[in-house]
């Protein structure tokens, strides 16, 4: 079978048509009237700062609705996210991020972005093949290359006061593990930055523009996968073309939809959560200069971090019509899943809204519940180290240089976008 056969242009009209058809809501981007009953997670306000509108809800609401997206749930409960995040029974995976379009039935169990869109008992198998690529000792590899390129970023800062640390810093260095484990040319980060962006922060943009940004993406991985036919070599790219489910090489569509997460996922998640922490470092001076004096502190500082800024909210859609915690659910209702919220609920962790980072006992869950936890946290936990330590030990005072020029995304993975900082 040549190269076209098997991903071909057939293989781009079947994605297309299954991740971008099945039935359209309409378009709403007016501000929020009442958090309780019109919710947005990508209302600027939320953006901004959700973490008082979770608190709001969780004392009055605590499973705000909106029929935005053509009908939404946001549960801000520990319990709630818990039990959703568990339930595959009632919960579908078969899409993940919010839209104004749903992807239709078929698209289960598989998904377009397997293992993550996968529902149970396919998930089982597609999470598994991912796994050998990331254990610890695997991710160790990466290790000493990752703390190169911290290096690097921070050496071209040389004679300059103000840097921001979000598009300079926090941003390029999963960039480039990922590009690595895919065996992506290192010159193309710029478009991974286009790619995550498209993916995640343009849900309400009209179709013809959310269907050219897929297909942009769907083209470069489609050169990549021929590219890596044509010159394999050892990384993710050539393992997924090579690998067997079921006695059968891996679908197209289900080597691509993984690439897809693995770029996407593997990037924004990571650098939202390394921006963040310098955030928060950056306006916080007594940590900051704490950790400067105790770097053996880090390490559960950084679990502090990910508790208090879980850059992550996932998405479920609800299997069929039911009455669920108190609320009437309807079939195919989307449902978020906002470990942040879950992460910040006071009958779960004392001094849920402070950042203690000697907090002791931190059973936090930014890394996800249940059978779709992260299979790349200790990638994500590895580049979140090796980025503060180079940053903490190069850079050991730095402030914010405007904090109302600080921006973060709106979409499901909060992070900041722009982090001016000055140093030295």
């Amino acid at each position: 079978m040549t190269v076209d056969e098997r991903f071909g242009q057939s293989f781009e009209d079947e994605r297309a048509n299954r991740m971008l058809t099945g039935y359209r809501n309409e378009i709403n981007t007016d501000p929020v009237a009442d958090w309780a009953t019109d919710f947005s997670h990508v209302d600027p306000d939320y953006a901004a700062d959700p973490y008082p509108i979770q608190d709001d809800l969780r004392g009055r609401c605590p499973i705000a609705h909106t029929e935005r997206f053509g009908g939404m749930w946001f549960p801000t409960r520990y319990e709630d996210v818990t039990a959703i995040a568990y339930d595959t029974d009632r919960f579908t995976s078969r899409a993940i991020i919010v839209g104004n379009v749903r992807p239709p039935h078929e698209l289960a169990p598989i998904g377009g972005a397997p293992p993550i869109s996968s529902d149970p008992p396919f998930h089982h198998d597609a999470r598994k093949l991912l796994l050998p690529a990331f254990t610890k000792t695997q991710v160790a590899r990466y290790e000493p290359s990752t703390r190169a390129l911290c290096h690097e970023l921070i050496d071209a800062f040389e004679g300059r006061d103000l840097v921001d640390a979000a598009r300079e810093y926090a941003q390029l260095i999963p960039m480039r593990v990922i590009s690595d484990m895919l065996g992506f040319p290192q010159e193309d980060w710029p478009k991974f930055r286009e790619f995550v962006e498209g993916a995640l922060e343009s849900i309400n943009a009209p179709q013809e523009e959310r269907i050219e940004r897929f297909t942009k993406m769907s083209d470069y991985l489609l050169a990549q996968v021929r590219d890596h036919i044509d010159n394999p070599r050892d990384d993710l790219t050539s393992y997924l073309i090579n690998a067997e489910l079921y006695g059968q090489k891996l679908d197209p569509v289900h080597i691509m939809g993984t690439m897809n997460l693995l770029l996407i996922a593997g990037i924004d998640t990571t650098w939202s959560a390394i921006g963040a922490s310098l955030w928060h470092l950056a306006k916080t001076p007594a940590d900051r200069e704490r950790l400067v004096a105790e770097p053996e502190l880090l390490p559960t500082a950084m679990e502090e971090f990910l508790r208090a800024y879980a850059p992550v909210t996932m998405a479920r859609l609800v299997r069929e019509d039911m009455h669920w915690h108190g609320v009437d659910m309807k079939a195919d209702d989307w449902v978020l899943v906002p470990f942040p919220a879950a992460n910040r609920d006071p009958e779960q962790f004392e001094r849920a809204d402070e950042v203690v980072i000697d907090r002791e006992v931190n059973r936090h869950v930014a890394f996800g519940l249940g059978i779709h936890r992260c299979v790349g946290s200790h990638l994500a936990r590895m580049e979140l180290r090796v980025a503060l330590e180079a940053w903490l030990e190069r850079i050991p005072a730095f402030t914010l240089a405007d904090p109302s020029e600080v921006t973060w995304a709106a979409s499901q993975v909060r992070g900041p976008r722009s982090l001016p900082l000055h140093i030295g």
